[in-house]
């Protein structure tokens, strides 16, 4: 584990990624407090951001989670033939 200034963090953020990402926490300080905390992500976190952002608002309470799954809606049947969706479409751009 280490600790980094924000200062220092500013200024050297993409090697303090790289440790995260590698298995390392390390802790943010500002004036000697603790102030963050940056590691690797949980195994169970989804590597999509937008998977991220749809758990935390689930674990905070902001979204619910549909109690039934949904499921495809059943194939639509086509109104006419295309012919004939061709032939009416010549028929009212015939005037122009």
């Amino acid at each position: 584990m280490r600790s980094v200034g924000i200062k220092v963090l500013n200024s050297r953020l993409s090697e303090y990624v790289r440790l995260a990402a590698g298995g390392e926490t390390i802790l943010v300080t500002d004036r000697d407090r603790v102030v963050a905390e940056m590691g690797p992500p949980r195994a169970t976190r989804s590597p999509l951001v937008a998977d991220a952002f749809l758990a935390d608002l689930v674990r905070t309470g902001v979204l619910t989670p549909p109690l039934v799954q949904a499921t495809a809606p059943p194939p639509s049947q086509p109104v006419a033939p295309l012919t004939e969706i061709l032939r009416d479409l010549d028929g009212v751009r015939g005037d122009r």
